[in-house]
């Protein structure tokens, strides 16, 4: 009995202290561990340092190539449909920093606003504030809302300006936004939402920052990328994207290939459809040489795709 009171006093004792200890921000560390299929560099927050042309040559992609990839690496649930886009028809790209917030309670609020304030985050402007205030360039601020429209506004135009001024780019919330239409005046900036309202945030608190969130049926992890358009949301792996854009690249670099020759009708169709001679195998060869912008995929990937296209 002795010995029983002894470990439920350690297991609160413990627990008091893990409590305690609880940090609204994850640390690099925790960030690391979560993302340790990726083996490239990383930021000091210790999320995957994807790179710029990588982010860049993603916006060329479909979301059918996104999730038709993913889905064949057994990654099933990566993509979110039925958002509100403030400027349809723009696709958007970037490295994900993940906020989430929960219905306020005093007790919980009181114990993240101190915590807060033993980390360094701003004590003025509104608790909302902290995930804005840990964004870099490319990064695209994605929190969950828990879908909260009426007092659920996680930004009005003020914040995302200074999204936009720090990462030119914009915000995916499962929840909502104010100011709508001064954000739509807002060059560069798109927001994906759940809904809009003209009330301000009211009885929410952040509960982490770049941790696993939720986001409707997706998981999401900080340092994951996004591909938004106006047909829905994928987040990838890190660990994917170099290889899912590659892959993507050289199907979008073969339909634009097939389109050129089709249109100079110099060879039958079946033979541009089907399986490459040399001859028009050299010739792709030859055209990508000559594309006029920068790509992802190597020499090598060229030739291991011409000698799928051949057989």
């Amino acid at each position: 009995m002795k010995k029983t009171a002894i470990l439920l006093v350690a297991m609160i004792v413990l627990g008091g202290f893990s409590i305690s200890a609880q940090s609204v921000g994850a640390s690099p560390e925790y960030v690391k561990t979560l993302t340790s299929q990726w083996e490239g560099e990383r930021f000091k927050d210790g999320r995957p340092m994807v790179s710029d042309l990588v982010l860049e040559r993603l916006e060329n992609a479909t979301l059918e190539q996104v999730w038709g990839y993913m889905r064949n690496k057994g990654y099933h649930n990566q993509v979110e449909i039925d958002w509100i886009v403030l400027k349809p028809g723009e696709t958007m790209t970037g490295r994900v920093v993940t906020a989430q917030f929960m219905p306020t309670r005093p007790d919980l609020d009181s114990i993240v606003r101190a915590q807060g304030k033993l980390e360094g985050r701003s004590q003025k402007g509104g608790i909302n504030t902290w995930p804005i205030d840990v964004l870099d360039k490319n990064d695209i601020y994605v929190a969950d809302g828990f879908g909260k429209i009426k007092d659920g506004t996680l930004i009005g135009s003020s914040l995302g300006n200074s999204i936009y001024g720090k990462t030119g780019k914009g915000v995916i919330f499962y929840g909502s936004v104010r100011d709508m239409q001064e954000l739509k005046d807002t060059n560069g900036f798109n927001a994906w939402v759940k809904g809009h309202h003209p009330s301000a945030i009211k009885d929410m608190t952040p509960t982490s920052i770049n941790a696993p969130i939720r986001i409707g049926q997706v998981t999401v992890f900080p340092g994951d990328i996004v591909f938004a358009n106006e047909y829905g949301v994928a987040f990838i792996p890190a660990h994917m994207v170099n290889d899912l854009v590659s892959a993507s690249e050289l199907t979008s670099l073969n339909d634009e290939f097939e389109r050129y020759l089709l249109q100079q009708n110099k060879y039958p169709t079946g033979a541009i459809h089907g399986d490459w001679s040399d001859t028009i195998s050299n010739e792709f060869k030859a055209w990508v040489a000559k594309y006029p912008k920068p790509l992802t995929v190597t020499q090598k990937d060229i030739d291991n795709y011409i000698e799928k296209r051949k057989h």
